[in-house]
Parts: C-alpha cells; sequence; structure tokens
C-alpha cells in the first residue's frame, strides 16, 4: 500500500467518509465531487486497503472493548466503596445500583401516551403466554 492509501484508510475509518477520507489524502482541491466520490468508491473496492480498514476497525474495537459485564463489575465496586466509606455514601451507592439495573434492563419506564379527550387510549390487549413443550422427555 502507498503511504495516501494508508492515510486513506485511516482517515475513513476515523471520519466514517470516503469522499472526506479521499480529499484529506489526495490532491482532490480541483476535482469534481462526483470525481470524488468515484475514486473513493474505487479505493474502498480495493483489495489491500480492505483489508487494512477492516485490522483498523478490528484494533478499535479491542482498544475500546466496554462489556455489560465489565460495566456491572465496575458499578458494583464503586457501590461497595460508597457504602464501605467511613461515612457511607448512600446516594452514589443508589446511583450505582440504579445504573447496573438500567444495564440489564430492569429499569423500564412506562410513558402513558393516552391523550385527555380518549381518542388515544389505547384499546386492552390479550396477552397469551404458553409454554413450551419440553421434548426432553420423550
Amino acid at each position: 500500500m502507498t503511504p495516501k492509501q494508508e492515510k486513506f484508510a485511516q482517515l475513513y475509518v476515523e471520519l466514517g467518509s470516503a469522499a472526506e477520507a479521499y480529499r484529506q489524502s489526495y490532491d482532490a482541491s480541483r476535482m469534481k465531487p462526483e470525481s470524488i466520490h468515484r475514486r473513493a468508491h474505487d479505493l474502498l473496492e480495493h483489495v489491500k486497503i480492505k483489508a487494512r480498514i477492516e485490522t483498523i476497525r478490528e484494533a478499535a474495537r479491542e482498544r475500546n472493548l466496554v462489556t455489560v459485564d465489565s460495566l456491572l463489575v465496575e458499578l458494583e465496586q464503586a457501590r461497595q466503596i460508597a457504602l464501605g466509606a467511613e461515612t457511607p455514601q448512600t446516594a452514589a451507592a443508589v446511583s450505582a445500583t440504579m445504573g447496573k439495573a438500567k444495564l440489564v434492563g430492569l429499569d423500564k419506564q412506562i410513558l402513558d401516551l393516552r391523550s385527555g379527550d380518549g381518542s388515544m387510549t389505547p384499546q386492552p390487549t390479550t396477552i397469551q403466554i404458553v409454554a413450551a413443550d419440553d421434548d426432553s422427555t420423550d
């Protein structure tokens, strides 16, 4: 790969715009926008550039790896520190607990979207829960 192609790949991942990455990597000051878009598209189709873009993206994903589990651990640590302080920080502990609840989907807010005149009142619905058959006993 050429240095300009490398710069294009880096900028494309950073900016998310092939045209802008092309403008900043190549001398495009006298080019029509259509030409810039066409050449940027061609670079994105180049086998080596495609591979390089994926390598850059994978490295970024690994650097920024954050999971629900890692966030839950951090929030629990913060909660324990808040509760174990010389003067317990209950507000901080509650905040950490609520953060954990939000992450696992237990803090659902229910919005009442009914209108005052009843014109947008939802109709009652019936939900039927059916247990799955357990085929392991056959």
